[in-house]
Order: structure tokens, then sequence, then C-alpha cells
């Protein structure tokens, strides 16, 4: 009882339902190992006993708990309602200065006023992340963090529609083998100016671990904070012009040319450790050039901007060259970043500390140009950014904030009716604990590098706001538990930074979401992800959801980056792949029989709806039909997968596999499997009769006897 009591008291659960009405209990030994990451000594009953004690005797002690939100416009929060009467606020503002006098506040005798902010003891300190010391009389005086925050995020300005699309799959003329900004900004360009799209989806562009080979993953990067300079377009670098050896930078340019020949034309796998070895030369060449003093002055600014974290990622960045990708291989002194001899490398690596920022200020100013691209083009958001769930255990963000992260931990998730085995990602949680202490600077600060150049921000996995699920290291995910973050306060700073930037907010909530989760998130105005042949009536006759009974608040999709193309669940395809590569837990012809039953529901809707004139047995034309349907519905966003403009049936990502299938790797294609340009697509008749339906949602097909 102890422990469990103890458990929850730092968010840790003693038990979790893999399904509705079944309940199951975490391993105590679980429960012991997750407290001990977050600091507390569970390993005895005599631990637990004084951990319990400790725990609860602070607790009674508190006024104020480690971090109170106000949300403006809202009643004050109770823990500020319940103040003794005389307790003196002192509000240190977060852009405050060192001899900045901090706001005082007092709270006035008699009943507190339920009129929240507007109160006359309560003068509103502006919308930030504060700090907070309350002097209550008789009271040691207490400090907590004080976020104050606008009670919603931007929302998109009317019904829009967009591309998904994985960047590096996405190929021009001029790319270097894989898909880069320039060709982000010139889809923009084009699908907002000629196709009316409001904006383009894209995978998370975070800074990758290098290795051999690098993990192709976009969702297990180093660092979630800067982007990854292989996404530059090096012909878009001011300097490329003004290099001393020309001759060498074209040879390079030609070997880009090379790579993406053979991506095109041989049948080649997209080589990101291939491109990142001619860009990083071409690079070197490019850093070499003087800047402009106009240019030195904005590089000198963004230095400025970014401060202490561009430092550390981009002396991890040096100190990898040197020792490896992974820190906890490092020299001893050199795995504290803090530590003297880190600052003795700091200075005697200086030019490869100054090459790293250099790149991460030229990705930022590139990601800057396509957002530019975009809203010139008309789009309503933008280029929507994708935040992953966490970062490699051995990058530059665990190694920068060591004291954020829980050792010895990864997320993942528990065993549910789809996966009985659960899932480790291998990504370290950070501490909910810490991230209070240190007021949520890290998690503002990633904030605040993503939306800056951002119309909109997907959250992968959203449901890690408000809990995630924690594998001791060296035990199966089976034996993990959920660990609660504060999810007032995540949300509060997220739609903080949301509004500051003027971004969109949207999240993948698939699969088991926590009661309440939903309705949290829409009230804030963060959208959720509403996937077609997902939505079913799960609660009365499990048929497919008519349109007008979809959510308004949401991005309605056919497909995502994790599922087959809507080409190949209409044809089957995606189960005879799975089959071919033994990932079927049942005999062939029972998983085909039910994909096809779900898939002949969806049709028969379809159909009833006269959105499907041609019949069933046109795959294209069913293609522009479930579009239909998801114009139909009301939800504000309607994302289109990009590989299924042109009836591609590869899927970017097949889950459970590894090497037995190129994740990651494949370029768009058509239906028959050849890599597609973006200038092809531009001038595919397939891509405009999809885009006819997307420009004229009203319009019905002319209705037509099938053949």
């Amino acid at each position: 009882m102890g422990l469990s009591r103890l458990a929850a008291l730092h968010g840790v659960a003693t038990s979790f339902s893999p399904s509705a009405g079944v309940t199951q209990p975490v391993p105590e030994t679980t429960v012991v190992a997750v407290l001990g990451a977050l600091g507390i000594d569970a390993t005895t009953p005599e631990a637990v006993r004084d951990a319990l004690a400790a725990a609860e005797s602070a607790a009674r002690a508190r006024l104020l708990p480690a971090t109170l939100v106000v949300w403006s416009g809202e009643p004050l929060p109770p823990a500020l309602s319940a103040l003794p009467p005389g307790t003196e606020l002192a509000v240190r503002l977060e852009e405050a200065g060192e001899t900045d006098e901090p706001v005082l506040l007092r709270v006035p005798a008699g009943e507190p006023d339920p009129a929240g902010p507007g109160s006359a003891w309560w003068s509103g300190p502006p919308l930030g992340v504060h700090r907070l010391t309350a002097h209550a009389p008789g009271r040691e005086p207490q400090d907590c963090t004080l976020v104050v925050a606008p009670d919603r995020v931007p929302q998109p300005p009317g019904r829009t529609h967009g591309f998904l699309v994985q960047l590096y799959s996405l190929l021009s003329a001029r790319s270097w083998g894989m898909g880069d900004l320039g060709d982000l900004a010139d889809l923009a360009s084009w699908s907002g100016r000629r196709l009316g799209t409001g904006f383009v989806q894209i995978n998370p562009l975070h800074a990758a671990v290098p290795g051999d080979p690098t993990d192709p993953s976009p969702y297990r990067p180093s660092s979630r904070r800067f982007p990854d300079p292989v996404h530059l377009r090096i012909e878009s670098v001011p300097e490329y012009g003004h290099v001393p050896d020309p001759v060498a930078l074209d040879a390079l340019r030609r070997k880009g040319a090379e790579l993406r020949e053979a991506v095109l034309d041989k049948g080649a796998l997209i080589d990101r450790d291939a491109v990142w070895t001619l860009k990083r030369q071409a690079l070197d060449l490019l850093v070499a050039v003087p800047l402009t003093p106009g240019r030195h002055a904005a590089y000198c600014d963004f230095l400025a901007a970014q401060g202490r974290a561009l430092e550390d990622h981009a002396l991890w960045c040096a100190l990898a060259e040197v020792h490896g990708p992974d820190w906890h291989g490092w020299p001893q002194d050199l795995r504290d970043p803090r530590s003297d001899a880190t600052a003795r490398a700091r200075t005697e690596l200086l030019d490869r500390v100054d090459f790293h920022c250099r790149l991460a200020w030229l990705t930022d100013t590139q990601l800057a140009e396509a957002q530019r691209a975009a809203q010139d083009a008309g789009m309503a958001v933008g280029i929507v950014h994708d935040l992953a769930v966490g970062v490699h255990p051995g990058g530059a963000d665990t190694w920068a904030q060591q004291d954020a992260f829980a050792q010895g931990m990864s997320v993942g998730a528990p065993p549910d009716a789809f996966n009985a085995r659960g899932q480790d990602w291998g990504l370290p949680p950070w501490r909910p604990d810490a991230l209070a202490a240190l007021g949520y600077a890290p998690y503002r600060g990633l904030l605040r590098g993503l939306l800056a150049h951002a119309g909109a921000l997907r959250i992968d996995h959203v449901m890690g706001l408000f809990r995630l699920w924690w594998v001791p290291e060296g035990r199966p995910p089976t034996e993990g538990t959920y660990v609660t973050h504060d999810a007032e306060a995540m949300l509060a700073v997220l739609v903080l930074e949301a509004h500051r930037a003027g971004t969109v907010v949207m999240g993948e909530d698939l699969g088991t979401v926590e009661p309440g989760v939903r309705e949290a998130l829409a009230r804030r105005g963060v959208l959720g992800t509403s996937v077609l042949w997902f939505e079913r009536d799960w609660a009365g006759d499990g048929r497919p959801l008519a349109p007008e009974r979809w959510r308004e608040d949401c991005l309605a999709t056919a497909t995502t980056h994790d599922l087959p193309s809507t080409a190949a669940r209409l044809t089957g395809d995606h189960v005879t792949l799975r089959h071919r590569l033994g990932l079927l837990a049942r005999p062939l012809d029972e998983e085909l029989r039910e994909d096809g039953a779900d898939t002949a529901e969806w049709l028969a809707l379809l159909t009833r709806l006269g959105m499907l004139p041609e019949g069933a047995g046109d795959e294209e034309a069913a293609v522009r039909a479930v579009h239909r349907f998801l114009l139909r519905t009301p939800a504000r966003m309607a994302g289109v997968w990009l590989p299924d403009t042109i009836g591609d049936r590869r899927p970017q990502n097949l889950p459970g596999t590894w090497d037995q299938y190129p994740n990651w790797r494949l370029p768009i294609a058509d239906a028959e499997g050849v890599p597609v340009t973006l200038e092809q697509l531009a001038a595919s008749p397939r891509l405009h009769r999809l885009v006819d339906v997307l420009r004229n949602p009203g319009e019905r097909p002319e209705v037509r006897e099938a053949p």
C-alpha cells in the first residue's frame, strides 16, 4: 500500500487498462525502477516509508504546486483562490532583467473574488512563464513556476486542404539524391499558386545521429531542437557563387546528380549518408567564404538568439566527429557538458563548433524561405512541421540536458489488442519533475525553435503531453508503466508558444487515448487527427462513420506515413506485402477476406453517397471518392498523402520491420513503382484529376452506370 501511495504522489501508475474493462497490474520491480529514475529510493520497505513521509510532509507544507497555470480570461486556479488572506505574491516576469523589481500582489481579506484574472487583487501578469514567490503569514516563502497562457492556440482561417509528404522522398531535377528545402519551397509555391492548397505537412527535420549507416528514421533524432543540414539546398546558399575553387564544388554537384539519377533511373534507394558526405564537403568549401557585413551581422544575431543551446549542440557535433556519435562512449570528462575538459574541448574545436553553428543558421534560413514561399503563394497555413516523440539516447539533446532525462528508461507503448508484446521506441523520456524545476525551459526552447518558421505544428503521439509509457532498460515493453506529466502545464506552455508564433497545432491522437485527453486538447484548440479507415461507429454498430458525424477540430486524412497508401489499401496490396515479409499473424486468405470486407464497406458507403459513380472496380476513381468523402466531413483541415496523387502503392514506413523493408528510403513513385520527380508530379494528369476534386468540393460527380 505504501509503494502504491508513493507511486501515485509521483505520477507513476501501478496498473493500466489495455482494453475496456480490463485492468493489468504493473510489476512492483517496474514501479521501483521508475521511481528510482525520478530520484526516489523505493528499494526497501524502510526506504518507501521514509520517501512517503517526506513526500506527504512536503505536500502538506506547500502553499502552491510546483507549476501554476493561469488561463487568460478564465477563473483563477483553486490554488491561488485558496491562499491565506494577507499572502504577498512576488512575480518575477519572464523578460525581467537582474535589476528589475518583481510585480507585487496581495491576497485580500475575506472571500476571494471568483471572477478570476479580472478580480481586484489579481493584476494579471502578462502572458509568459514567470517565477512566483508566495509569502504567507507565518510561513516560509515558497517559489513556483507561473505560466500565464491564452485560452486557445490560433486556428486555421477557414477550412483548407493540403499535401502530406516525407521530404526526403520528394526529389526534383535539382536534388542531390534526396528531397531538400529547395524542393519544399518549390512544392509550396507551385501547389499554393496553381492548386489552391493551404498547407504542406512534412516529416520531422530534426538533426540525425551520424552513423555508419545513419538511422534513416526521422523519428529518432539526435536533437529535436535543431534541424538537420542534410536538407540544405547547396546551390541556394549565397556563398555558393564565391567559392575560390568552383571546380571542386561543381564536381560535388555532379556527384549529387549521380545520386539523384541512381534513385530515379536505376532503382537505388535513397542514401542519406552518401548525400550528407557530398553536402558536408560542399559546406566545408562554402563556410570558408567570408560572410558579407550584412550576412555576418545576421549570423551574429542568430548566435545570440540561440545562446547556450546552440553552443552545446554544435559542440556535441564537433565532439562526435572525434569520439563517435554516442556520448556514453566518450572519455569520462567529456560526458559532462559543464566539465573543465569539455570547456577546453570547446576552445580546441572552435573551428568545428563554428562550422556546425553556421550550418544551423543556414538551415534555419532556408526553413524561413520555405515558409515565406508558402505564404507568398497564398497558403492559409503554410509549412506544417512535425515534432517527434523523443530523441536518441546517445544524441546531442540527452548529452546537453542530462538532468532533464530519466536515465535507464525509454518510452514506448503498452500491450494492447493490436500488439500483445507492446512497443519500446528506444527514446529516453523527460523527467516531469525536472521539467517543472527548470521552468519547462527545455520544452519551451524546443517549441520556439520548431515554431519559428512554421505555419502549423504536428505533434506525434500527442498523448505524451499527458502521460508516457516508460520501459526500464533491459525489460520487455510489457513490464513498463505510465508516468504522467503535468498536462495542464505542458498544454499551457504549448498554447503560449503557439500564440506567440501565430501557429496552428495538431496532434496525432490515433490508437489508445486516455479518457479526457481529446476533450482537453480540443478545449485548447489543438486539432486531432482522423484517418478514414479508422473512423467507425465503435460505440454502436461498428460501421463506417458518416461524414457529418466526424469531428470538426481535426486534420482528416486517408493515410499517414506509417499506414498503407490509399491505392494499396483499396487493392489489398498492403496485406500481400506483409505476407511476403512474414508479418501476418493469420493465414493470408483470412487476412485478405477481412481486409476486403472492411474496404467493401467503405466503398459501399461512398457509392451510396454518390461519390463513386465509376464503380468499385476503378482504383483511381476510388482514390478520388475517398477524398470527396474527406471534404464532405466538417474537418477544419484535409490532408492528401502526396504519393496518393499518382497511385503509389508502397508505404514509406512499415512498422514492425527493420532491414526487411526499406523504411524511410523510398522516393515517391507511380502505380508501377517508377520514381517520379517534382516536375513530373506537377504535370501528372492523375494528380490534376484528384486536385479537381479538392478545388471543387461541392461539385458532385456525374453519376453513370458502373461497367
